[in-house]
């Protein structure tokens, strides 16, 4: 295979539509009955279809993958990567997963990852949203990424590859930085790094002819101690919905509105 073709992964979530009220189930999980795939997980999907569709790649060697980690449902969401110009799909499903937490659901996906490659060889890139619109934590990409021993740049703005080089530029709170790395690589990308494309009839038409696999706890795992729910440290044990917030006061200033700013702060013990 030549240094310009690319094999990379795309993992992706099955998150709660942020266009209707998140609710907690009776498990304390939260209810995805109305989910869809991540939006911060359709940057991932355009840069990788991107790279493979570059002038200079060996798109006919080159293939896109997506991985999702969910229920039955969850492959609606891949199917959503799809059409978005993944060549393929691999839903991990497994009840054994259920509640895993994101050091737990990071051990599945590597696992996963790990799987996928004994059969089809090293992927050069693994490519992620920046987060979850659902939990917003950033760290399953850095996670996966040690747990295979990959180089992990993360909160990526801009992204290149030529050959077996990976260029990538971030912004972070107090400083931006360009960074540059060789194949194999996991990247995490922000809402900045491209505008995903809006798939066409052609496009919705084709994604259901793609494949999608579907892989279980026993197809990665040897020791399930190490994954889904009872592995997880992190649980939730109460929830409680949030108190509706109350109209604010209101100061009319006659003449002595700054006296009663000081005093209104000073009984909230703000100054």
């Amino acid at each position: 295979m030549s240094e310009n073709a690319y094999r990379i992964a795309v993992l992706t979530k099955y998150v709660p539509d942020t266009q209707f009220e998140q609710k907690l189930d009776d498990t304390l999980r939260v209810d995805r009955s109305e989910s869809v795939m991540s939006e911060l997980d359709e940057y991932a999907v355009e840069a990788a279809v991107q790279i493979v569709e570059a002038e200079d790649t060996d798109a006919a060697n080159s293939a896109v993958i997506a991985f999702t980690l969910g229920a039955a449902d969850a492959s609606k969401g891949l199917r959503r990567a799809l059409q978005l110009g993944a060549h393929e799909g691999v839903h991990i499903l497994d009840d054994a997963f259920a509640g895993a937490d994101a050091l737990a659901t990071s051990r599945i996906i590597a696992a996963a990852l790990s799987t996928y490659e004994q059969e089809h060889g090293t992927f050069d890139l693994i490519l992620t949203g920046m987060a979850s619109t659902e939990g917003e934590t950033s760290l399953v990409p850095v996670q996966v990424s040690e747990l295979l021993g990959r180089t992990g740049i993360s909160q990526v703005a801009s992204l290149s590859v030529a050959g077996r080089t990976v260029r990538a530029h971030r912004d972070l709170d107090t400083r931006s930085q360009h960074c540059e790395t060789e194949l194999p690589a996991l990247i995490s990308v922000t809402d900045q790094v491209n505008t995903p494309r809006y798939p066409n009839f052609k496009a919705l038409m084709a994604a259901k002819k793609k494949p999608i696999t579907t892989v279980n706890a026993a197809d990665i795992a040897d020791e399930l101690a190490k994954f889904g729910g009872s592995a997880s440290t992190v649980t939730v044990t109460e929830a409680q919905a949030r108190e509706e917030r109350t109209a604010g006061e209101t100061i009319v200033d006659e003449g002595d509105g700054g006296i009663q700013l000081v005093e209104f702060l000073a009984s909230r013990n703000l100054i």
